[in-house]
């Protein structure tokens, strides 16, 4: 186990760290390295131009970037001031940019003028009148008074935004820290990040800077990161299994980030055998993307080792047996945990790390409870998760109004989630509450059919939603897409799901499709799996044992 780091804020981190080993990789991107001397260097850059925009201690600063070394130096550059750091949606359509714009209250956006087939310069350009025949300056907008500058990072510069390499890499680094009271504290903001979850719009989740760095220590601990390992992070910094969790367990052993722009399985394979990465941060449909993809083998990722995933036990299984991620570790948790609050130890037997998301790390409290009275459960026994400890200091923006509601008097955060501790302290995770199928007076989590399903060879991905239905409640409807080159029928899968569990569990339908509805990451959209069960019902009489 490695000493927890001195540092309670992130700029102080990255200095501990350059102080300790200054020339070894902090980041790596395509074919750039950049030390912990150089990041440290860079970041003070960045903290030099904001100064000159007037950014003081508690301003916000947003983030819309692909990974990318400057997503990096732009949030150390931040954390020196004392400033924040608001990560935006690379994903974001005009109409939500707006909205994030409008609840942030950002005095500065650092953006790309364009990524994939988002157009941001268009985008920006539309929402603020007059800044596409504005020169480089203050930026004037009634919709939204607190942004006062634009910068715009790589490629042609964005009218009426500073050009990134000018401002942030041209310029004298800050080389005196602020003063006694100016900078950041470990109980500032070190990030906000809008996440989706039970409301109709993203709630804006405060995560602070002693407990990011506290929790991602720990994460990293879990996982046996040491110096010498090297983390690959496909996934969006954007999210809190990026940023808080990915880079913050990363940067406090002095290890190395691997970053890509965004997932790609050839381009995720050729960055582990290139860079000999030791780690991965990865998902079910990431996962099942690169053991599929023409070019993988065994060989190409020998160096992995350990790293993080969640989902069912067959994803567990997949990651540690086809992947070769040996030390895979399952985790529970969502934003307001700082990515996550369980995780299992990395060398426990494979058998356990399939079946649980570990115990909860330390400064993390964990209780079960019924839904309906609040009561604690008896041991063993499901109900709702709720954590208290290091969960976030609360929401901001319009999402303000749920912090009463979403805390139960004596300070646990409700989850919304189900699931279970085992007699070891471990939690199961079972499912979000919102998404249990009800079906003849039981519930039933989607994710239990699917990791059946997924036990079938011919199966690649699977989902599962529930639909109104007037005999049981809600029936089960199941979508798979199969492995390359299987036959399978749908008949076949019910058959092979009523043979392994439960009659209640197996699919009412199940309907054979070329790809499920997910974010570009692979994370299966449930809203969309629903709606398509439900059309399907509706166009289709239901198949009845």
């Amino acid at each position: 186990m490695m000493r927890a780091p001195l540092s309670r804020n992130l700029f102080d981190l990255l200095c501990e760290m350059a102080a300790h080993a200054p020339d070894h990789p902090a980041v790596i991107t395509n074919d750039e390295l950049v030390s912990w001397r150089e990041l440290e260097t860079r970041a003070r850059r960045v903290a030099a131009c904001l100064k000159s925009f007037g950014v003081v201690r508690g301003d916000r600063v947003g983030l819309l970037l692909s990974n990318r070394v400057e997503w990096i130096e732009i949030c150390f550059g931040v954390a020196l001031l004392g400033a924040v750091t608001v990560p935006v949606s690379t994903w974001s359509k005009r109409g939500e940019l707006d909205s994030l714009l409008r609840d942030a209250g950002l005095k500065v956006l650092f953006t790309l003028d364009r990524f994939g087939d988002q157009d941001y310069a268009a985008d920006l350009a539309a929402l603020i009148p007059g800044l596409a025949d504005g020169r480089p300056g203050a930026v004037r907008s009634a919709a939204y008074p607190a942004l006062q500058q634009l910068v715009s990072v790589g490629g042609d510069a964005l009218a009426g935004a500073w050009p990134y390499a000018e401002v942030c890499r041209n310029v004298a680094p800050l080389d005196t820290l602020p003063p006694p009271g100016d900078g950041a504290s470990a109980a500032d903001d070190a990030f906000i990040l809008y996440t989706s979850g039970s409301t109709s719009f993203p709630k804006a989740v405060r995560l602070s800077q002693g407990d990011v760095i506290e929790n991602g220590f720990n994460i990293g601990e879990r996982q046996g990161y040491t110096r010498d390992d090297r983390v690959l992070l496909s996934l969006p910094l954007f999210w809190s299994y990026g940023s808080a969790n990915a880079m913050c367990a990363t940067f406090t052993h002095g290890a190395t980030l691997v970053l890509q722009s965004r997932f790609e399985p050839a381009g995720a394979l050729d960055l582990i055998e290139r860079h000999r990465c030791t780690a991965l941060y990865t998902l079910p449909a990431a996962t099942t993307a690169l053991v599929t993809h023409p070019s993988f083998s065994r060989e190409r990722t020998r160096s992995l080792r350990t790293g993080l995933t969640i989902g069912s036990a067959q994803d567990v299984a997949t990651a540690a047996d086809v992947l070769g991620i040996r030390e895979i570790c399952n985790v529970y948790g969502q934003t307001e945990t700082y990515g996550n609050c369980c995780v299992t130890w990395h060398h426990t037997p494979l058998e356990e790390r399939k079946h649980c998301q570990g115990p909860p790390l330390p400064g993390v409290r964990l209780r079960i409870v019924d839904a309906e009275s609040g009561a604690p459960v008896a041991p063993g026994e499901p109900g709702m998760i709720e954590v208290a400890g290091r969960v976030t200091p609360g929401y901001t923006g319009k999402s303000e109004a749920l912090n009463a509601e979403c805390r139960t008097a004596d300070g646990y955060l409700r989850t919304g989630d189900i699931g279970r501790i085992a007699e070891d302290g471990s939690l199961q995770f079972i499912g979000r509450n919102t998404e249990m199928i009800k079906r003849a007076g039981i519930n039933v989590a989607p994710a239990e059919v699917e990791e059946i399903l997924r036990q079938h060879e011919g199966v690649a991905l699977a989902g599962a939603a529930g639909v109104p239905d007037a005999e049981r409640g809600e029936m089960i409807v199941a979508f798979v897409v199969k492995a390359p080159g299987a036959t399978v029928t749908s008949e076949e899968l019910r058959a092979h799901c009523r043979a392994l569990a439960s009659s209640y569990k197996a699919p009412d339908r199940i309907e054979i499709c070329s790809e499920l509805p997910a974010t570009p990451t692979g994370k299966v959209l449930r809203k969309e799996l629903k709606a398509m069960a439900a059309a399907l019902v509706a166009l289709k009489e239901t198949v009845v044992d």
